[in-house]
């Protein structure tokens, strides 16, 4: 049950979002974790809505993917995030309301064309690592019954851990969105602070929360976050997140100089042999970087005055029905009342000397990759020492959100005793795409059914901007596949589309250029169909944010240069341009008009070669 396959099934006619909707009924009715959904749509809702989007696809024709990127594809959503009609009750009943819309996110992905099939079980108010908090029962891990799944994101990742769905929604605001990922060998993507709505989530740390996407593969988590990531005027902490673009080559990783494990041996030498397969099979090279100040950051969390922003969540709820509240969630909480504003305006100083360690940190480095957890208790382990064993699994997520990163959980090598195991990447906000492709190839080396070519996929999309950009035609060197396209990638550029320039112009392949590049022309007479020497050449069309194309244009060597090319349609662009005495009897240019384009005309090359 991925998105991916699904959509794959569609466009090839094997499938109908009906028959994937009774696949999910069916896989509903037999779950061996029903604890894992608190509410589910009527199947009658269901049927209903696969029918209306069968007919908004016969209704679009060739074009119903591109209005309905996700169509047909199941999700759920963790119980703390409003759905219109359905109750939302954070896992406390007598807290429950009915909102009469759906949360800005989760309408973006209904647009889509995805299927909500339910809401699941969480740690109550989003409050615990462990999945054991909620009223409605502890939501196991996927595979072994006596372990914790992990939260607060507990019931959306086994909703697809036990592929009831192909992806689902939680929230993250400690490692809510990574550590359940983790335990149940799935995709956790933990966005940019901001870069989701939060609009219609009941708040843990309102300053702090973010929407999470666990999927079993990364490009399948890519897709989703391309529909979410939008920003929502009505959301004060919605931002516009500039993309930090790919950078060429290598990425430079690093692990923290120290690593604890609790003594868990297994969980211990599965990141061992994890990070082993990643730098060897990746060509990386980890260095190692100071881990203290982060955990100073993620003491700040609970043992900070940041608790009391919990506290302020719930408001009067939180003495009026003081009894309906899961008792380790109310101690988790009541510790607000040790904090003072005082205290408030002190931790804040802290964090901010403490960030700047970290920014000095990611000058040097591009990825930090950490365990996503360092240990995996039983459900009879937590419920023995609740709040440590809770504290233990958010040493390497809790600090993340403070700090303003973004992160990924992968799945990688399992532990010897047969539990999943991974690793989290993390980043500055903006890295998300980063984040994406590395963790895309990184799956991949562990998993032989996920598709590799994901990672080109992930590559050539990265979210839709959020920033002016300038379109730019592409003719050679830059074209995908070609070896400067990395100059698009690392100014955060997106593929918009392949096309051809209008009649009249002319292509040359340049003498005394490495790479070899082309030379784009326009004659004099555009007008004249019948110029032998002229015709209409294949280009790429790419959007480069404006912060970046002033740099990319300065990288572009004489004889090329950026002017304006017109497209078959029309359309009046920036791109590449040739001076003519590079093109003169004398410059050893040669036209290559007759073939089209620059990718025809290397093909021809090597096939005279061989």
């Amino acid at each position: 049950m991925t998105g991916r396959g699904l959509l794959g099934q569609y466009a090839r006619g094997e499938l109908t979002p009906a028959q994937t909707v009774e696949q999910v009924v069916r896989s509903l009715a037999g779950t061996h974790r029903p604890e894992a959904w608190l509410l589910r749509v009527p199947e009658d809702k269901l049927r209903a809505r696969a029918a209306e989007l069968q007919r908004r696809k016969d209704a679009r024709g060739e074009a119903w993917l591109q209005d309905m990127p996700l169509y047909g594809v199941p999700f759920a959503v963790k119980d703390n995030i409003d759905i219109a009609g359905l109750a939302t009750t954070a896992a406390c009943a007598p807290f429950a309301y009915t909102p009469d819309e759906s949360a800005f996110a989760v309408q973006r992905l209904l647009d889509a064309g995805a299927i909500l099939i339910g809401k699941t079980n969480l740690d109550q108010f989003a409050t615990g690592l462990v999945g054991t908090r909620s009223p409605f029962g502890a939501v196991r891990q996927v595979e072994f019954d006596a372990y914790v799944s992990g939260g607060s994101s507990s019931g959306s990742a086994v909703a697809v851990a036990s592929g009831v769905v192909a992806f689902s929604l939680g929230t993250d605001t400690a490692g809510s969105g990574r550590v359940p990922a983790g335990f149940n060998a799935l995709v956790g993507l933990k966005p940019s602070l901001g870069l989701v709505s939060k609009r219609g989530v009941v708040p843990a740390c309102r300053s702090l929360d973010c929407l999470s996407i666990f999927a079993h593969d990364v490009a399948d988590a890519w897709r989703v976050l391309e529909q979410m990531a939008a920003f929502d005027t009505l959301d004060g902490y919605s931002k516009h997140i500039a993309s930090l673009g790919l950078p060429r080559g290598s990425l430079r990783v690093a692990i923290p100089d120290t690593l604890e494990f609790f003594g868990d041996a297994h969980a211990k030498a599965a990141f061992a042999a994890s990070l082993d397969t990643i730098t060897s099979r990746l060509g990386l090279s980890a260095d190692m970087v100071a881990f203290a100040p982060l955990q100073q950051v993620a003491a700040l969390l609970y043992d900070g005055p940041w608790v009391a922003e919990r506290r302020a969540a719930l408001g009067a709820f939180f003495e009026t029905q003081h009894a309906a509240i899961d008792p380790v969630v109310a101690e988790v909480i009541g510790k607000a009342d040790r904090f003072s504003a005082a205290d408030a305006f002190d931790g804040q100083y802290e964090l901010m000397r403490l960030k700047r360690e970290a920014e000095k940190m990611f000058e040097s480095v591009d990825v930090l990759i950490v365990p996503t957890t360092p240990t995996h208790p039983t459900i009879a382990e937590v419920r023995a020492d609740p709040i440590a064993r809770n504290s233990q699994l958010g040493l390497y997520t809790n600090f993340v959100n403070l700090l303003d990163l973004c992160a990924l959980a992968v799945p990688a090598a399992r532990r010897a005793d047969g539990l999943p195991a991974g690793v989290t990447l993390i980043a500055p906000a903006g890295a998300d795409q980063r984040l994406a492709v590395l963790g895309a190839q990184i799956q991949a080396l562990f998993f032989a059914d996920i598709d590799a070519g994901g990672v080109q996929e992930i590559s050539t999309r990265p979210l839709a901007f959020d920033e002016p950009t300038v379109t730019l035609a592409v003719v050679g060197a830059h074209l995908r596949g070609e070896p400067l396209n990395w100059q698009l990638m690392e100014a955060g550029a997106r593929f918009v589309e392949a096309t051809t320039t209008a009649p009249g112009y002319q292509l040359f392949a340049l003498a005394n250029t490495t790479p070899l590049k082309p030379g784009l022309v326009r004659t004099a007479d555009t007008h004249n169909a019948h110029n032998a020497q002229a015709g209409e050449i294949a280009i790429e069309l790419w959007d480069v944010p404006l912060r970046t194309f002033g740099a990319f244009v300065a990288a572009v060597p004489a004889p090329l240069g950026i002017g304006n090319v017109t497209t078959s349609d029309g359309r009046s662009v920036k791109g590449f341009i040739c001076e003519p005495a590079a093109i003169a009897p004398d410059s050893g240019a040669r036209d290559i008009t007759s073939f089209g384009g620059w990718r025809a005309f290397l093909t021809s090359q090597s096939q005279s070669a061989s």
